[in-house]
C-alpha cells in the first residue's frame, strides 16, 4: 500500500488519542518556539559583541603599516561607510613632578566622533576639536598625572629637547583595557613632530562581510590589500567566544529535544498498549511489519512536524516582537568590555536560530519512535490477541 495511505491510517490513530496527540504537539511547539527565540538570542549577543568591539574604536578592518601617499578615497569602496586614518607618537606626558609614558594617536575629531563610539565615552569634559592642541587623556594616565579638564600638560619626544603644551579637554574611560592603559589622543596638526599614516580603519555598513571588502581591495589595491585584517583576526577571543556561544546554544537544544523525544516515546509505548488490539487485528489481515513500522513512524513524524512548524512560527513572532526594541542586558554587562558602548541585544534569525530546533524537534522524535515501532512489528499477531 502507498504511504499516502498508511499517512491516512495514521492521521486516524493521532486523532482517536487527541487529547494526548494535544498535550505532546504543544509540548514540541513550546520547545521549539522557545529554543528558536533562545537561538536568535544567542545570535544576537554574537552581534552585539562585535558591534560593540569594533564600534567603540577599531573597525571592521585595521590596515596597517601603509604607505603615507595612500590615498584614502580608494578605500572607499561599496559597502565602507567609513575610513579613518590615523598617525601615532609616543613620548612623556608630564605635569609639575608627576609624568607618564604614552602613545598619542593623531586623528581626525570630526571624522571620529561620526564613526566610533570613544568620544561618547568622556567621564570628564568633552571630546576634541580640529586644529585645538589639546588631548584627549584615559582616566588612568589622568589619575597618574593629576590632571583634570583645563589643565595643561607637556609632551616630549624621544631624542626632543623641547616639549609641547597640550589642554586637556577631556577624560575618557572605554572600559577595554588596552585602550585605556597609557593611550591618549590629539587632533591632527597638535603635535610638531611629524606623525605620518600608519594605519587605517575601516568601518563597514550593516551586513557586509570584511572578508568581502578586503577581496575587493585585492583587486583595485593589490599592493595594500595584504596589509589589512579583519575584527576576527585581530581579536580571536572574541571569535572563538561567540563560536562557543553558539556551540554551547547546540547542545542546549540538543539536550531538550533528546528529553521532548523520550517524552514522545514514552507516550506511544502508551498509544500502543492502549490499540493493541487493533495492531493485533491489522497484522493478523496480512499487514507486513515493514508498514507496521511505517504507520507508526508516520504518527510520530506528522505529529512533530505540524507540531514544529506552529513552534517556528510562534517563535519567529516572538524574534520579529523583540527584534524592534531590542532586549537590553545592560544589568548583567556592567563590566563586560564587549558591551561597552551598548549592552541592547537584537534577536536575528539565522539558519542556525531559525533551522536547528525544528530540525531536531523532528528528528529526535523519529528516532525514538523506532522503539515502539520495532516492539510492534516484531511480535506476531497470534501472540498479541492472546495477551488481549
Amino acid at each position: 500500500m502507498s504511504v499516502s495511505f498508511w499517512a491516512g491510517v495514521a492521521l486516524r490513530f493521532l486523532w482517536r488519542s487527541w487529547r494526548a496527540t494535544a498535550v505532546l504537539a504543544v509540548m514540541v511547539a513550546g520547545a521549539v518556539a522557545s529554543l528558536t527565540l533562545l537561538s536568535a538570542l544567542a545570535v544576537g549577543v554574537g552581534d552585539a559583541m562585535v558591534r560593540n568591539s569594533v564600534g567603540l574604536y577599531a573597525g571592521h578592518l585595521v590596515g596597517e603599516p601603509l604607505p603615507a601617499g595612500l590615498d584614502l578615497a580608494a578605500l572607499h569602496v561599496p559597502g565602507v561607510s567609513a575610513v579613518l586614518a590615523r598617525g601615532s607618537a609616543v613620548g612623556v606626558l608630564s605635569r609639575g613632578e608627576r609624568d607618564g609614558p604614552v602613545s598619542l594617536v593623531v586623528v581626525d575629531p570630526e571624522a571620529e566622533a561620526a564613526a566610533t563610539a570613544l568620544p561618547r565615552k568622556a567621564v570628564a569634559g568633552r571630546y576634541l576639536r580640529a586644529g585645538e592642541p589639546a588631548v584627549f587623556l584615559s582616566r588612568p594616565l589622568a589619575e597618574a598625572l593629576a590632571a583634570r579638564p583645563g589643565d595643561t600638560v607637556s609632551f616630549a619626544a624621544p631624542g626632543r629637547v623641547d616639549t609641547t603644551p597640550l589642554k586637556v579637554v577631556g577624560v575618557y574611560e572605554s572600559g577595554v583595557d588596552r585602550l585605556d592603559r597609557g593611550v591618549s589622543f590629539v587632533p591632527r596638526g597638535a603635535l610638531p613632530v611629524s606623525t605620518p599614516l600608519q594605519s587605517v580603519a575601516v568601518f563597514l555598513r550593516a551586513g557586509v562581510e570584511p572578508e568581502a571588502v578586503r577581496e575587493t581591495y585585492a583587486g583595485t589595491l593589490p599592493e595594500v590589500a595584504g596589509r589589512f585584517r579583519t575584527w576576527a583576526e585581530l581579536m580571536p577571543g572574541l571569535q572563538e567566544l561567540i563560536e562557543l556561544n553558539y556551540l554551547s546554544m547546540g547542545v542546549v537544544t540538543a539536550l531538550v529535544f533528546a528529553v521532548v523525544a523520550l517524552g514522545v516515546a514514552g507516550a506511544f509505548v502508551i498509544f500502543i498498549v492502549q490499540r493493541l488490539r487493533e495492531h493485533g487485528v491489522m497484522k493478523a489481515m496480512g499487514v507486513s511489519a515493514g508498514e507496521t513500522v511505517l504507520m507508526l513512524t508516520l504518527q510520530v513524524g506528522l505529529m512533530s512536524i505540524a507540531a514544529a512548524a506552529a513552534g517556528t512560527v510562534i517563535g519567529v513572532a516572538l524574534v520579529i516582537a523583540l527584534g524592534h526594541g531590542g532586549i537590553d542586558l545592560g544589568a548583567f554587562t556592567a563590566h563586560n568590555p564587549y558591551f561597552a558602548v551598548s549592552a541592547v541585544v537584537y534577536p536575528r534569525l539565522t539558519a542556525f536560530s531559525a533551522g536547528l530546533p525544528p530540525l531536531l524537534a523532528v528528528g529526535f522524535p523519529l528516532l525514538a519512535a523506532l522503539g515502539p515501532a520495532r516492539y510492534v512489528a516484531r511480535r506476531p499477531a497470534a501472540e498479541i490477541l492472546r495477551t488481549l
